[in-house]
């Protein structure tokens, strides 16, 4: 087992909201089954800012470093994007600051107690005690990966 705290390789990134970045778009689904066409069902364009940025003020990119949140879908290498606006809620994947270094975790919370959750049975859970240099940076809501 190994207790990992610092995960998170924290390159704060602002999203620049001042350009749009536009990008053809689908206007129906894509099937995962059997194929359809899709020439015809172009919208005209899809703006990744306005999609993944909904408070620009408080929204920072962050790229993942380990591997301690694999089964929750986040791998090494993954950008995240981390609104600082959200208030954290139990179960909450969020950037943390312990004791001086960030780490990337699952929020769990009893109304008496914190712990941060790995997502890896390789990784012990790490409660967070009174006297602990604690606070939650900013909740994930999107975790980009490269395929």
């Amino acid at each position: 087992m190994e207790n990992e705290k610092d995960d998170l390789l924290l390159r704060i990134i602002t999203p620049d909201t001042t350009s749009e970045v536009a990008v053809p778009m689908a206007s129906s689904r894509v099937s995962a089954g059997f194929p359809s066409p899709a020439e015809d069902f172009l919208e005209p364009s899809l703006d990744l800012n306005r999609t993944l940025v909904r408070n620009p003020a408080s929204t920072f990119f962050a790229r993942v470093s380990g591997e301690s949140m694999k089964d929750a879908g986040i791998h090494d290498g993954d950008l995240l994007v981390v609104d600082k606006s959200i208030e954290p809620y139990d179960g909450c994947i969020a950037v943390c600051f312990l004791d001086g270094e960030f780490t990337l975790k699952r929020v769990k919370t009893d109304g008496r107690r914190v712990v941060l959750m790995p997502a890896n049975d390789r990784y012990r859970p790490i409660e967070i005690r009174p006297d602990d240099e604690f606070a939650v940076w900013g909740v994930v809501t999107y975790s980009i990966q490269k395929l």
